[in-house]
């Protein structure tokens, strides 16, 4: 989350920007994540849509190393989470790379 904390960083051009990514995607994301439920408790269209949240794995993968249940393979949740993690930081190597909005 720090890496892609960096991006909203650098995308952000004022507060308000940068308030929009934490109210409008991270909460509801977290919310619809698990993260108070097992995802295993909501009907099976809600189930399929949720395996798009990427918090499902990481929720699923801290709930594993507590209480060794998950709701989502822990193979599966390491490999989205090592994704996640991949992605951002290409993104970051990009801005550095590229200079974007940190050059004028």
């Amino acid at each position: 989350f720090s890496l892609f904390g960096f991006i909203i960083g650098i995308w952000a051009d004022g507060f308000e920007k940068l308030q929009v990514i934490p109210l409008l995607v991270i909460t509801p994301l977290t919310f619809l994540g698990g993260s108070f439920y097992s995802i295993h408790v909501l009907p099976p269209v809600w189930q399929t849509i949720s395996l798009f949240n990427p918090i499902v794995y990481l929720i699923s993968g801290f709930r594993w190393s507590f209480y060794s249940i998950a709701d989502v393979d822990v193979g599966v949740s390491l490999a989205v989470a090592m994704l996640f993690t991949a992605l951002c930081l290409g993104l970051v190597w990009w801005i550095f790379r590229t200079g974007y909005r940190l050059k004028t």
